[in-house]
């Protein structure tokens, strides 16, 4: 369509600018996702500092490096926040508060290193959806898509939380988040790296690696189906990658370096057609689960 009602050159620039991103909904997609994901950053490093601040020499791995970081000042419902997820295991009669505030922090952790892995799933929902709009068809806005897939993940992310106050709970001891050694360590490494080798591991790949024919096939101008349709790739994205945030147990929930990692494999994972990536992954993951139970014995 076009036409003076698609004229803004009478509009300000702050209209003018408004405007063009209300016609360009993956310019303001791409705007919203990358500040969701900076932000999360942002207040996962800051809790990282100052879990590493609060923990004893040899705590988890890194947090000589960010000891030397400086203490960004944040707001005081920020500072709560972290002394929950921090606090000592258990936190006898706080597992009410504790246990949101631990859903938060799976959630945030969700955000900062899953959703970039959801990016090429996204930008192929916005183009299908800009090819319906020059035809002049009716389009789901694709925030709609992205709701509906991280309402999967804040789902797991509530399961993550009663993993993590189910295991410090039954330790008894130490910092909530420290690595989890010995049986326990070994243990979720040893889930994660068979789980490598599983077939279901390959089928949930491959659908996050060919989202066209899902998004197609199931495409929608209802924005119900579509919050499903995010949903169900959630589903997917969960089934490749629930394994490997086991590993944070092992390494610390808190250690942003493995977070990185884990983020920055996944992302590989998803782009690179065939099982070597990911075996090569279980191998290491497994050898590592062996060498922690000769450590610890």
């Amino acid at each position: 369509m076009t036409g003076k009602e698609h004229d803004f050159s009478h509009l300000d620039r702050a209209g003018r600018a408004t405007a063009g991103l209300a016609r360009s909904p993956r310019l303001a997609v791409t705007l919203a996702i990358g500040a969701g994901i900076a932000l999360a950053w942002f207040i996962l490093a800051a809790m990282a500092i100052r879990g590493a601040e609060s923990r004893l020499a040899g705590g988890a791995p890194g947090d000589a490096l960010l000891k030397d970081l400086p203490r960004l000042p944040l707001p005081d419902f920020l500072d709560r926040f972290f002394a929950l997820c921090l606090a000592p295991a258990p936190l006898a009669g706080s597992v009410g508060v504790q246990a949101p505030a631990l859903v938060l922090m799976w959630f945030l952790m969700a955000v900062a290193a899953m959703l970039p892995s959801a990016a090429p799933m996204i930008r192929t929902y916005c183009e299908i959806a800009d090819t319906a709009r020059v035809k002049g068809e009716p389009v789901v806005h694709p925030l709609v898509l992205v709701a509906g897939y991280l309402v999967t993940w804040l789902a797991a992310s509530a399961a993550f939380a009663a993993l993590t106050l189910a295991v410090y709970g039954f330790a008894a001891s130490g910092q909530m988040l420290d690595p989890v050694v010995g049986i326990a360590g070994a243990g979720a490494l040893t889930i994660a790296g068979l789980y490598q080798f599983s077939g279901l591991k390959q089928a949930c790949l491959k659908k996050c690696r060919n989202p066209f024919s899902i998004l197609f096939a199931n495409w929608s101008a209802k924005p119900g189906r579509i919050f499903r349709l995010g949903m169900e790739q959630g589903v997917w994205c969960l089934g490749c990658c629930w394994a490997l945030m086991l590993v944070m147990f092992a390494v610390g929930a808190m250690n942003i370096f493995w977070m990185a990692l884990i983020g920055l494999f996944t992302l590989i994972e998803k782009q690179t057609a065939g099982r070597v990536v990911s075996r090569v992954a279980g191998a290491i993951l497994l050898v590592w689960a062996a060498a922690l139970l000769l450590v610890s014995a």
